[in-house]
Formats: structure tokens, sequence, C-alpha cells
């Protein structure tokens, strides 16, 4: 991302720190696409997926780490289009310790709300011993809007 333009940068900041729904897409051994939509967070420098170890996006990023992932949306009646495409390498983060929970945390609440975040649901979640975090920093990063 260092080699994008600022109003580029801060366009894929404000974009991302909004709770749109994301796409990864993974390959099996044999380079079957599998696209599944995904909650994540941003920091700054790395998208953040929570997942659980037995799902076959996290079994196909055992195998092959390469990933791609688009966040776009189309909103209004004129069909304003803002988009981000992320590709590089996933780096599986299992078993979570308490920081990386927090990320699986931070991840939730983005999407349910402080107030919801300490449901059953979610704390199960949080706390389910398969619980993965998918983390992507990175190697190529377009973005569009219009």
């Amino acid at each position: 991302m260092d080699s994008l333009p600022d109003v580029k940068k801060a366009f894929i900041q404000e974009f991302l720190n909004r709770p749109v729904i994301a796409r990864i897409a993974t390959a099996d051994k044999d380079g079957q696409p599998h696209v599944v939509p995904v909650w994540f967070g941003w920091d700054g420098e790395s998208l953040w997926i929570s997942a659980f170890a037995d799902t076959r996006k996290v079994q196909e990023l055992n195998q092959n780490p390469l990933i791609s992932v688009a966040i776009d949306e189309t909103e209004g009646a004129n069909g304003s289009t803002k988009a981000v495409i992320m590709e590089g390498r996933a780096v599986l983060h299992h078993p979570l310790d308490e920081e990386l929970r927090g990320k699986v945390t931070w991840i939730y609440a983005r999407y349910v709300g402080d107030d919801h975040i300490q449901e059953k649901t979610y704390q199960d979640w949080i706390h389910d011993p398969l619980n993965t975090l998918i983390q992507l920093t990175p190697t190529k990063v377009f973005s569009w809007q219009w």
C-alpha cells in the first residue's frame, strides 16, 4: 500500500472502516476457486478475517495460502460503486491467544455492535476452539469509485 497515492490510501482506509461484506477467494489443490462472503477488520496494514479451522476456506489456505479478497458496494439510484481488491499470501493463526481473540471480538463487534457482542451466540463463536484468524497483508491492492 505504500506505493499508492495518498488519496487512494485515504479512500481505502475510510471504505474498509465500514462494516461491509468481503468475499474471499481460495483455491483447492486442483485450482478450483472457492468464493465466500466474510466479516473482516482492517487495521491499516492487514485484513483480518475470522473463520473456523474446519471450513473449506481454511483447509484450502492450509494447502495454498494465496488469497484474493473483494470488498465492494453499490448504492443509490445512480448505482455508484466503490471497491477494493486485495491479493497476497494469507497467514493462519490457530489456536488463538487472548490478543488474537480480541481481534475476533473486534471483527464481530463491527457487524453486530458493542451492545450485542456479549450475547451467548457471539461469545460461543469467539471462544470456539476451532476459531482461526486469517491475516492478509496484501501485496497488491486495487481500488476504484465510480
